[in-house]
């Protein structure tokens, strides 16, 4: 395989992933953005002054974290983030080949 075939299979492939990704990124953010309206629609007019005080109290716990607990707390929740979007992977992929196999 000479130079010019090995890059335009690479340049070939980079666009394919790319053109995956685009349908990825555009199917989450429609799936965010129905989200976020059901969860309007849920809440309208059901916030209540309970939660209101319990968001607070979450927003001010926050505040007063040292900056080791505070970057500890966001190292798990990113951890948290990396094993979702793994599993995520993990079940596209199965998916993937199953139908790859019809």
């Amino acid at each position: 395989m000479g130079i010019k075939a090995f890059f335009k299979k690479a340049f070939g492939d980079m666009k394919e992933s790319a053109k995956a990704q685009h349908e990825v990124d555009k199917a989450e953010f429609q799936a965010a953005k129905a989200e976020a309206k059901a969860s309007f629609e849920e809440n309208r007019g059901h916030n209540t002054f309970k939660k209101a005080k319990a968001d607070a109290k979450k927003s001010w716990d926050n505040a007063h974290l040292s900056p080791s607990e505070r970057s500890a707390k966001m190292q798990e929740e990113r951890d948290a983030r990396i094993a979702a979007a793994k599993d995520r992977t993990e079940a596209a992929n199965a998916r993937y080949e199953e139908a790859k196999k019809k």
